[in-house]
């Protein structure tokens, strides 16, 4: 039987008050630990799409890895990071973006996505928006068809979707 939302949904785990008081924090550990659910976790990613309608699915640093790597795979497609500034040993294009307080910047590699590619955007989580819009904003630079998305948790009481100028943006579970 195929893993739901639902079915992973029961496995996050709630951590109160961190990483600081009044937080709630969603722990994905247990979805990780259990391969049945991390194997639909990236079933649910990859929805709606083949092997070779994506050539780049791009994962944001550093859980977005996890599920990105794992799409790729399944999609036929090669993997892409994009980084917090200064983590990537090569030439980079970068986008920076506002914080609560100061600023931050991700970047690329030059050559990782060109022109065209086709790209599908991962993250674990959708909160705040930042720094998948900052993401979205970098790939439209370069001119990448950005094909959709994905997050597997939206805390859409933090607004986070509206900042992303996609029209194809999905969560496998919103709270």
């Amino acid at each position: 039987m195929p893993v739901t939302s639902a079915d992973i949904s029961a496995a996050i785990r709630d951590v109160p008050d961190f990483p600081k008081p009044g937080i709630l924090f969603k722990d994905i550990t247990p979805v990780l630990a259990d391969p049945a659910l991390l194997a639909g976790c990236m079933d649910l990613l990859a929805e709606g799409f083949r092997p070779g309608d994506i050539d780049a699915v791009v994962g944001i640093d550093a859980r977005g890895f996890i599920f990105a790597t794992g799409v790729a795979l399944k999609l036929n497609a090669g993997f892409v990071p994009v980084r917090k500034k200064g983590k990537l040993p090569y030439e980079t294009h970068a986008e920076s973006y506002d914080l609560e307080y100061g600023s931050s910047t991700v970047e690329l590699h030059i050559d990782a996505v060109k022109p065209g590619d086709r790209v599908l955007l991962l993250d674990d989580l959708l909160a705040t928006g930042g720094t998948a819009a900052a993401a979205v904003n970098l790939l439209k630079r370069i001119d990448a068809k950005i094909m959709g998305v994905r997050f597997l948790v939206e805390l859409g009481f933090l607004n986070g979707r509206e900042k992303l100028a996609c029209s194809e943006v999905r969560s496998v579970i919103q709270y």
